[in-house]
Order: C-alpha cells, then structure tokens, then sequence
C-alpha cells in the first residue's frame, strides 16, 4: 500500500518544532509548524513545502491567511501588519500581484492593480481627508492620465509623471474657475488659459497645497524578508514580518504650488475676461487679458476638459476626405514592408551601385492583398522605396534599431498630422514617440536629396557630432489616378527630455524674417527677428559648436544648397535674479487682488544649471534620435566630458546640439513703446538648456537661380525668392551665429 504518512511531533535542533502530517521524513498534508522566534504557520503542505491553504502568524502580530505556494505567498490572500495595515488580494512570489485593495494604518485606501509589490495600471486612491486620485499608476506612483479631485471640490484632469502634474491638463476650481495648460514635473511650464468663475464672490481663506515635492504615493512593499530555516531534513521559503515598516504612513496634504491659488484670486469682479498666460518653471512671466463672448463661454463649458496636443486631421485640398488617413496607412504598410525586406540582408559596406536609379524596392498594394502583400484598408496603391540598402546603413549608423523604427512609425498608435510650419505646403507626420518627422516633397527636393546622397552618407560617417539633418528613409507612393506623393523619414531635432519652451528658425537673414504677433502660439516656430536673445556658453562647446557648424555648412556649400536653417529650441530655467521682477511685478500689478503675506506664492527661485563629469553609468544612453555623437569636453571642468546637472529634475549627456547649457541675455527693446501695456516681460538674464540642428537642406543653389530667370521672364519680382550663392550663404550663415547668436564671452 502507498504510504499516506503518518501523525507525528519532530523538534529540531534550532528550536523549530513541527506537528502534523509526515510522510518519509517531511512533512506532508496539513501541518503546524512553529519557529524558535515565534512565528507559526498552520496549514496545507506538499513534498517539504508550505503548498495550498494556511495561516502565518509572525511574531510581530502581523498575518497571513490566504493561498500558499512552494513556501511563498501567492493567489488569493489577506496580510495583516502589525501597524494595522490590511491588504487583501492577489499574491505573486510573496509581492502583492493583480487586483488587491490595501487600507492602510492611517486610513488611506488603495484599490486597483498591482505589480510585484507596488500599485501598475489603474487604480484608485483614497485619502484619510477625503481627496481622491483615480487613475494610472507606474512602478508605485502616479503616471499617466488621471484626475485628482479634492475635498474642497478643486479637480486636476490630465497627465502625470512619477506623482507630480506633467504634460498637458485642465485644472478646474470649486468655484468653477478653469486653467486650461501644460505642467512640467509639477511646475506650471508653457501656455495656458485661465477663464475665471462667471459668477465672482468674496475671496474666501485658501489652503495652501503643493506638488512641489513627490506626491505621498505608495512604495514597493519592502517590510517583509524572506528566511529560510534550513535542517538536514526540511527546506521552507517564508517571509515574515518585520516591524512598523510594514506599511508606509503618508501625509495626505497635497500642495500645489506654481500659482494654481493665485489664479482665483488674480480675477476680481463679475468679468468676462479670458487671462492668456506664460509661465517658466512655475513663474508667470506673460498675461495677456482678452475679451471672452458669450458664444466662447458656452462653448468654453461645453469642452472643458478637452486638450488638444496636436491636430487630429490634415484635409489638404488635393487630400481630400480620408486621403490622409489613407496616405498614413500606406506609409506605415511600406516602410514595414521595406524595413522588413531589406533587414535580413547580411550586413556589408554600400557600393556605388547602392546609389544608382536600379536601387529601387517596388511593390503593389492591392486591398485585397497579394502573395507578398497583406489585405489592408486603405486604396490600392504602388509603393517605391529609394537606396533602401544606404539607407539601412544610415540608420544603423545612427544607432537605431530596426525592430523600435518600425514600431515607432508603424506601430497601432500610428502617426500624427502636424501643419506645416513653412510655406512650402508640405505635409508633416509625427511619430507616435516624438522620434522621427515624415514631410512631402517635391520632385526636385528628392532629386537634390539623391544627387547628394552619397556624399552625405560620406560626411554623416566621418562626423559623428554632424548637425546636418538626420535621413531614414525615402519613399514614393503612387495613387488611382497616377498621383505621386513622396515622403522623407527624419529626425525630430525636438525630441527631447526636457520641454522646449521657443523654437526658432535661423538663416541669418532679415528680409521676411519675423512673425505677426497675431500668429505666435505655443508651437510656433519664429524667425531671426524675433530672436532678443545672445547666447553665452562654456568656451570649449561653443567651439565645438561653431567648428561643427562650419564643417556642415562647407558640406553643403559643396553641394550647392542654399536657404537652409539653424533650427534653435530652448528650455527656460527661472534665473536668480527674476525675485526683483516677480516682487516688482507682482506690488503693482496684483497687490489689490492678493491678499496680505500671500505676495511670495508665485516664486519658485532657480536651482541653476551644473556642469558635472561624465559618468556613463548614470545618465540615460537609451537609443534615441540623439544617442550617436560623442560626449563633449568643457573648458571650466578641465576639459573633462561633462554631463549636465539640473538639481532635483534630472542628469544629461552633453553632446553638440543637445542638452547644451547656456546663459540668455535678452536683448534690450528698442522701441518700449511699442510693447503692450497688458504684456510684461519679467526677466532679461537667465539659464537655458539649448537644442539645435541644420534642416532644409533641399534647397538648390542652380535649381533656384532657374526659377529666379523664370519670374523675371514673368515680369516677376525676383525678390520674392532669396537666391544667394552658396559660399555667400554659408559665409553670412556662420557670421550672423558668430556674432549674433553665440558671441564671445566678455
């Protein structure tokens, strides 16, 4: 007969005790056994392991009754901590895993999903005091979307980073007062719209709150430890309970800083007034005060919470209905079909017949699918893709998988129809991860793009730290009808870790060179004249800059190209001496509606910017559309290669044209008459992080003086297009940034 064990009490030299089931010399079905410290565990058992139901009680006072597996906790369970904690829910390997709800010895609740030991995915929250976050959760603290409400009926719907406010997002008062804007790890950072409360009473005592630092979030459940008793006869894995660690007690405050308080009290008396507003880091800089219609207002109410972050559709003339979702679809259907055929191929060095007009991949798309095409639901379509084997080397080069390129343009989110910040009336794609731009152009731009393609790919080789526009790939499709519509795959200069906050678009040029004020948004690119500020670095990047420059600019000076651009973007940091403005701003232009000791709440003093040594180990290296080039040397770290340290927010690489640190000093105006009395700018020095690239580097010099014949054979004026000769270009070109943009030092 099978031997089902027997009933029997076994001590073992330590102390331990077991008594129970046995069967050989382990114990076996359901058992009790008690540990020299005073922890016990009573219940299932299978081959020497706690398997299936029980009860654990630690010496400590806290418990565990649930399912059991191989020693750990794992299933369904309820753990009791000594701090009276209670969670109660799914276990994985003795981390809390699935749905579970966890109340904690200071009342607060979570209830949602976990992930080995910390709350991922959605959930909700539930402070003692009553204010509650539903959302998404990541690694234990707040990411994602998510809507925070509190109890004194203020809401915050929108995105969030690591437990702070980040991205774009509606703040809506109790009052019903709305800041429609973007937030940047917890600071208000960008434009907004602030519409007051359309009835207004008498401002009433205000709690203070900020999100200055992390949000009290839950962290990963690290008060157990895992022991393991071992005998010459017994083999358990069992984690135990140490002390009041067990649970983490927050204080449920919350705080925003960043002027959310301010924003009520800044509007006083029954009003239609819309305040348009700019912050940097969290301190206003702009306001402008407009007139709000009826009409706006109830169509203000109508959306409150919806945000537009770019736009939705591209309804060109000669794109009519669902063209351009049908010309995404055919992108994506291509670039996947070509990436996947041209991948496999064992890797070698380009040949000159790369280059050639026979280093073509065509392919039909019918809806219905082929052989060696998929059905789809877009129209029927022929695709062609140029150099495909250079330009898999080019990506390659530029360190960037074939697998991420494909999903990040590919991928079920698809791409996004941006305007064209030109007049060229091209169309612009965006990635769904920011990575990588798409444009249309015209026939000739391709061919100067394939006429200089072997000598770029030379150049990108020889100069890591190029400047010069990133190329992935070049692409035709062929629509019913014979429309041809063709697309370069770019870098995105703006892909960046920290936001960009003005864009500008240099050519060292006046003529045009501005932008009505009437047109200026938050994404808009502006031009040379509208550019106040010079730019003062550390002696050694501004020479690796202007040398790179110069090179790239020779480069293309070699190939007659002309009118292209120094594309500019800047993150702001709040400068040390913005406390004067703030304060000076702030007495005049606010003192009636802010009430007593309340003046300062609008500061935020800088922490500055930090030059450090490089340290690999320690700054993000993932790929990225700026992850090839090397790290560049500083004159004041002894010529060492630095990272760039902004306290408290992050760590970056330096290299040229990305996370560069500066200081601005905006130029002095020299008409203030003309600035409008309601815009006050707050400061003239301050810190800034710098990002920059050449595009439109399409341009060609001959192609241009042919068509400047032409308008005058039109009776034209010539003057409505800027022909200048290369070297005459490129010499103005690196002047104008010598002296203008990144001059000498004093």
């Amino acid at each position: 007969m099978e031997d089902s064990g027997r009933f029997d009490e076994k001590s073992f030299s330590n102390g331990d005790v077991y008594i129970g089931m046995i069967k050989g010399i382990v114990p076996h079905d359901k058992g009790k056994y008690t540990w020299s410290d005073g922890t016990v565990y009573e219940g299932d058992w299978e081959g020497e392991k706690m398997t299936g139901k029980g009860l654990i009680v630690w010496s400590s006072g806290a418990q565990y009754e649930g399912e059991i597996s191989g020693g750990y906790l794992h299933g369904y369970g309820t753990l009791t901590t000594s701090a009276g904690c209670i969670y109660r829910g799914g276990w994985r390997m003795n981390a809390q895993h699935g749905i579970g709800r966890k109340q904690y010895s200071n009342s607060d609740v979570f209830e949602g999903l976990w992930k080995e030991g910390v709350p991922e995915g959605s959930g909700r929250y539930t402070w003692n005091n009553g204010n509650m976050y539903v959302g998404n959760w990541k690694n234990g603290k707040i990411y994602g979307r998510g809507v925070m409400k509190w109890v004194n009926g203020d809401t915050f719907d929108g995105l969030w980073l690591n437990g702070l406010m980040h991205g774009t997002g509606v703040y809506r008062f109790g009052d019903g007062g709305l800041y429609i804007g973007t937030w940047n790890k917890g600071l208000k950072d960008g434009k907004g719209v602030f519409y007051p409360a359309e009835k207004q009473e008498a401002p009433k005592a205000r709690v203070k709150r900020s999100l200055s630092e992390n949000m009290p979030v839950i962290s990963r459940f690290k008060s157990f430890r895992q022991i393991s008793h071992r005998t010459s006869s017994l083999k358990i894995n069992l984690i135990r309970s140490d002390s009041a660690q067990d649970c983490v007690c927050h204080d449920s405050s919350l705080t925003l800083s960043n002027a959310l308080d301010g924003d009520q009290s800044e509007a006083s008396g029954e009003s239609t007034l819309v305040y348009e507003r700019e912050y940097v880091q969290g301190v206003l800089i702009m306001e402008r005060i407009c007139e709000c219609s009826e009409s706006s207002r109830e169509k203000k109410q109508q959306n409150k919470f919806s945000v537009k972050q770019v736009k939705k559709s591209s309804c060109l003339d000669i794109f009519e209905g669902r063209r351009s979702y049908y010309l995404k679809l055919n992108l994506q259907l291509g670039i996947r079909y070509t990436v996947g055929k041209i991948t496999p191929v064992p890797a070698r060095e380009v040949r000159s017949s790369d280059f050639g007009d026979r280093a073509r991949i065509r392919m039909y798309f019918p809806r219905a699918g082929s052989k060696l095409t998929p059905p789809h639901s877009s129209i029927n379509f022929y695709w062609k893709d140029y150099c495909p084997m250079v330009f898999r080397n080019l990506r390659e080069m530029f360190k960037l998988d074939a697998a991420e390129y494909m999903m990040s343009i590919c991928g079920d989110s698809g791409l996004r129809d941006l305007s064209s910040p030109g007049k060229s009336g091209s169309i612009f794609y965006l990635s769904k991860d920011d990575r990588f731009v798409i444009k249309t152009v015209n026939k000739s731009e391709l061919k100067v793009l394939l006429s200089m393609l072997p000598k770029y790919y030379r150049h990108v080789g020889d100069h890591e730290n190029t400047l010069i526009t990133k190329f992935f790939g070049l692409h035709r499709i062929t629509l019913r009808g014979g429309k041809k519509v063709r697309f370069v795959v770019m870098g995105n200069v703006f892909c960046t870790e920290l936001q960009i906050h003005r864009r500008y678009d240099l050519k060292g040029s006046k003529q045009g060179r501005y932008t009505n004020n009437d047109k200026i948004n938050c994404n808009t690119t502006l031009k040379d004249l509208d550019l106040k500020y010079e730019f003062h670095m550390d002696k050694k990047l501004r020479e690796s800059l202007l040398k790179q420059i110069s090179l790239d600019c020779k480069f293309l000076e070699s190939q007659h190209i002309i009118d292209y651009s120094l594309l500019l973007g800047l993150h702001f940091r709040a400068p040390e001496n913005m406390k004067a403005f703030v304060e000076h701003h702030e007495s005049v232009q606010r003192q009636e509606s802010l009430p007593s000791g309340d003046e300062g709440q609008l500061l935020i003093l800088p922490k500055g910017l930090l030059l450090v040594s490089h340290e690999p180990s320690i700054v993000n290296t993932a790929p990225g559309p700026h992850i090839r080039g090397n790290t560049l040397r500083a004159y004041s770290m002894g010529d060492n290669e630095v990272d760039l340290l902004l306290p408290g927010i992050a760590r970056l690489r330096v290299q040229l044209g990305v996370n560069m640190p500066a200081q601005a000093t905006r130029r002095l105006q020299e008409d203030k008459d003309k600035v409008e009395a309601k815009e006050v700018e707050l400061f003239e020095v301050y810190d800034v992080v710098l990002y920059m690239g050449v595009i439109d580097i399409l341009q060609n010099y001959n192609l241009r003086k042919k068509i400047e014949h032409a308008y005058k054979s039109l009776q034209f004026d010539p003057m409505t297009i800027s022909v200048v000769e290369p070297k005459i270009y490129d010499e103005r070109f690196i002047k104008f940034l010598e002296e203008k943009v990144f001059p000498k030092t004093p």
